[in-house]
């Protein structure tokens, strides 16, 4: 996939060399000469994926880093530091720094853009969920992209693959200190452990003996209950090609043996951070999904999802003939609840019924707020004989025992009348059946209240 790569270094002919590299990989290739440069160029999301310098004059390669990994409008932007730095404690401190990778000139022509490839495919799903958070603000929920910025990426569950004891325990000793560690010689029976404990980062020696640990790696993106987990592959500097393909296939990183204690420490923390971001992403999007069409004070669906589900039961050709009903539910005498006990209380009432209907109801009926006291339930693929049945079982449920209201210090007794209509040939929209449960249930209240009573067919 193409991407925007902005590479930021203060020599020209080295901005020259990643150029040609890159832009054989038809990315799309702009360039910075200094640290505040970058930062703008960032800012004004102008770039996909950054190539930084450590050392340039001025705000060096690390501060840049830093300043990036620590703002909500760029903390989702990959970082790969290319420098001549050499030294372990250097690709440390560019870890650090919240760089997602540490490559040492001269950059390998494969590694470079099977990492940039690698990091631009993660990016672009986290776009899509900043995208949707931005646009869900407005439902008033805490900023996930400044809350997840805050993360240190501490306390995972971390899962070692690793078949020589030693080596595992010291790996785990090392990622002990912040991190819950298990670890498995055996790579079937990890297989089984890792689908069943929902661990956060797996890391897997790929040179396991008697098995193919890249196979291995892809088995557990392809397990439901591992496909989100964070794989890191452990492998030889020779094994580049595997390392390579492993990339390709979406593992998350790599660490060369021997693993060196603080970079593997690092690492973890680099990816737990950024699987968080996205996870919190994640988790704010559905909650602003379901503000969208949920009721927020029963928690019944509302009037929005309400009218959709209706439509598309009219208009979509195979549920057009199916078997269709309605009901109508409207609390009776609701506004004495609310002037003898308080609209508190009368809240209360509402939110209790709501859990009274669910109890009565299928897994596939939608049970919607309607408008005030107004309930109203699609019942599919149901005749008008059953949902009658239905009716009459809610309006029991809630009439049987007193609503206790005011912290349970109160309590009110409660009915319900109930309209019921079937879907007719005749009823071209939803509206028409709406307005027949409607005038059902107009006829319950005439009647006395607190019975139910189906419409004519």
């Amino acid at each position: 996939m193409s991407a925007r790569v902005l590479v930021v270094d203060d020599t020209p002919i080295n901005v020259k060399l990643l150029e040609a590299r890159l832009s054989a990989e038809y990315f799309d290739v702009i360039s910075a000469s200094n640290g505040r440069e970058a930062l703008e160029i960032c800012e004004q999301n102008r770039c996909d994926i950054v190539l930084l310098d450590a050392m340039m004059p001025g705000m060096d390669g690390f501060e840049v880093c830093r300043k990036l990994k620590s703002q909500p409008s760029t903390v989702h932007i990959p970082i790969v530091m290319v420098t001549a730095l050499d030294q372990p404690s250097d690709r440390l401190r560019g870890l650090d720094a919240g760089a997602d990778d540490f490559l040492t000139k001269p950059v390998d022509d494969m590694a470079l853009i099977a990492r940039v490839r690698s990091l631009v495919r993660l990016k672009a799903v986290t776009d899509e969920l900043r995208t949707r958070v931005i646009a869900s603000r407005e439902f008033g929920l805490e900023d996930a992209l400044v809350s997840a910025t805050a993360e240190t990426g501490q306390n995972a569950r971390v899962f070692i693959i690793e078949d020589r004891p030693a080596t595992a325990e010291r790996l785990a000793a090392a990622l002990a200190i912040y991190h819950h560690v298990d670890w498995e010689a055996d790579p079937q029976q990890a297989l089984a452990r890792a689908a069943l404990q929902n661990y956060d980062v797996i890391l897997v020696n790929l040179d396991i003996g008697g098995f193919d640990g890249l196979r291995l790696c892809g088995q557990l993106r392809a397990f439901e209950s591992t496909r989100n987990a964070i794989v890191l592959m452990m492998a030889r500097a020779e094994d580049k090609e595997r390392i390579l393909r492993g990339l390709d296939i979406g593992m998350n990183d790599y660490l060369l043996r021997p693993v060196d204690r603080n970079e593997l420490v690092a690492r973890v923390r680099t990816q737990m951070r950024r699987k968080r971001f996205a996870d919190r992403l994640r988790d704010s999007v559905q909650a602003s999904l379901e503000l969208a069409v949920i009721d927020s004070l029963t928690g019944l669906h509302n009037r929005r999802f309400l009218d959709a589900r209706l439509g598309a039961a009219f208009e979509a050709p195979t549920l057009g003939t199916r078997p269709l009903v309605l009901l109508m539910l409207d609390l009776d005498h609701f506004k004495t609840v609310n002037d003898q006990f308080g609209h508190d209380a009368g809240d209360e009432v509402l939110k209790e019924c709501a859990n009274r209907i669910r109890s009565q109801t299928r897994g596939i009926d939608i049970v919607a707020r309607f408008g005030g006291e107004e309930i109203v339930i699609i019942v599919p693929d149901a005749t008008s004989e059953a949902a009658e049945v239905m009716a009459e079982r809610i309006r029991e449920e809630i009439e049987h025992q007193p609503f206790l209201v005011n912290g349970a210090r109160q309590s009110v007794d409660v009915t319900v009348s109930i309209g019921v209509a079937a879907r007719l040939p005749s009823d071209q929209t939803p509206g028409d059946l709406l307005r027949r449960a409607d005038q059902a249930l107009y006829q319950a209240k005439e009647a006395g209240r607190n019975r139910v009573v189906a419409a004519a067919a």
